[in-house]
C-alpha cells in the first residue's frame, strides 16, 4: 500500500510538470505570435506613411522658366526678421507665439529701458490689436491652377511628324488670393507665405507674370493625321489654416518688461498662392 501511494504521487508530480511545461510553451508561442502581428503593422505603417516632401515635388511636366521668362519677376523678400535680444526675451516669455514679422520689427525698433531705480513703478503700453501667428492645417498643390496659354499644330494631311513647342502668346499675370475677408491682410499674407515656403520648399507668391514670347525648350511630336495642342498652366498652392489675433500690451514693473495679450480670437483663412516662374505643360492629340 505504501509503494502504490509513492507511485501514485510520482505520477501526479509528473503530470503537474507536464502541465506546467505545456503552459510555458503556450506563453512562449503566444508572445511570438504577438510579436509577429505587431512588427508587420509597424513596418507597413512606416513604409506607407505619406512623404510630405514627395507630395510637393515637381511633376515631370512642370518646368521652371526663370531664365526663359521675358518678364523678369521679383520674388517677394519674405525672409524672417532676426529679433533683437530684448525682442527675443519678450517673445519667449509671451504666453502666445508671435510670428508676425511687422510686429517683430516694431519691437526691434522700440526702446524700453525703465530706470533700474524705479522700484515699485508700474505701467502698461497698448500696442494695438495684431495678427499674431498663422497655424497651417492643410496644404495642397494644384499643378493646373490657371490656364495661361495654348499652342497648336494641325498635322492632318501632313507627310511627316511636326514638333510642338511652348511659346507664350501675350503677357499673362497670375494673382493669388485670400479666400475670405480678414483684418490686416498684408500681415496675414506674409505669415502664410513664410509658412508655406518653409513647409513645401516651393517658390510661392501672391503675384507673378509670364512675358510675351516666353519659350520652353521642350518639343513634343505631333504624328501625321493628328491635331496637337499644348496647354500651359501656372501651378498654385492651396493653403488652409487659422490666424490668431490679440490685443498686445507691454507691461512695465520696475525694471522688468513683459508682453500681455488679451481678447485672443482665431479665424479660419485660406489662400491660393501661385508658383513663381513655373509652368505646367499638358499635350493633347486629336
Amino acid at each position: 500500500m505504501h509503494i502504490f501511494s509513492m507511485n501514485e504521487k510520482a505520477i501526479k508530480n509528473e503530470r503537474i510538470c507536464y502541465f506546467m511545461l505545456k503552459i510555458r510553451h503556450f506563453i512562449y508561442y503566444f508572445i511570438i505570435f504577438l510579436i509577429c502581428m505587431v512588427m508587420p503593422l509597424s513596418i507597413f505603417a512606416k513604409d506607407t506613411k505619406p512623404s510630405e516632401e514627395n507630395n510637393f515635388s515637381l511633376p515631370k511636366n512642370v518646368f521652371t522658366i526663370t531664365k526663359e521668362n521675358t518678364h523678369k519677376n521679383t520674388l517677394e523678400d519674405e525672409s524672417s526678421i532676426e529679433p533683437s535680444d530684448l525682442t527675443r526675451e519678450l517673445l519667449d516669455e509671451a504666453k502666445i507665439t508671435i510670428t508676425n514679422q511687422r510686429f517683430i520689427k516694431l519691437l526691434n525698433e522700440t526702446s524700453l529701458k525703465p530706470s533700474p531705480i524705479s522700484f515699485g513703478y508700474r505701467g502698461t503700453i497698448y500696442l494695438g490689436r495684431w495678427a499674431l501667428n498663422y497655424e497651417s492645417e492643410e496644404t495642397n498643390v494644384n499643378w493646373g491652377y490657371q490656364h495661361v496659354n495654348t499652342n497648336e499644330i494641325n498635322n492632318i494631311g501632313g507627310n511627316r511628324e511636326e514638333l510642338l513647342q511652348y511659346v507664350q502668346q501675350g503677357e499673362k499675370e497670375i494673382a493669388g488670393v485670400l479666400t475670405s475677408k480678414i483684418t490686416e491682410p498684408d500681415d496675414v499674407r506674409q505669415m502664410m507665405l513664410l509658412t508655406v515656403k518653409e513647409k513645401t520648399d516651393l517658390p510661392v507668391t501672391f503675384r507673378t507674370k509670364i512675358g510675351n514670347n516666353t519659350k520652353g525648350s521642350n518639343k513634343y511630336k505631333v504624328p501625321i493625321e493628328k491635331y496637337g495642342y499644348l496647354h500651359t498652366y501656372v501651378p498654385a498652392v492651396h493653403e488652409k489654416g487659422k490666424i490668431t489675433f490679440g490685443e498686445v500690451y507691454v507691461q512695465l514693473k520696475g525694471s522688468k518688461k513683459s508682453l500681455l495679450i488679451k481678447n485672443v480670437t482665431k479665424q479660419a483663412i485660406g489662400a491660393w498662392m501661385p508658383l513663381h516662374d513655373h509652368v505646367s505643360l499638358n499635350v493633347e492629340l486629336k
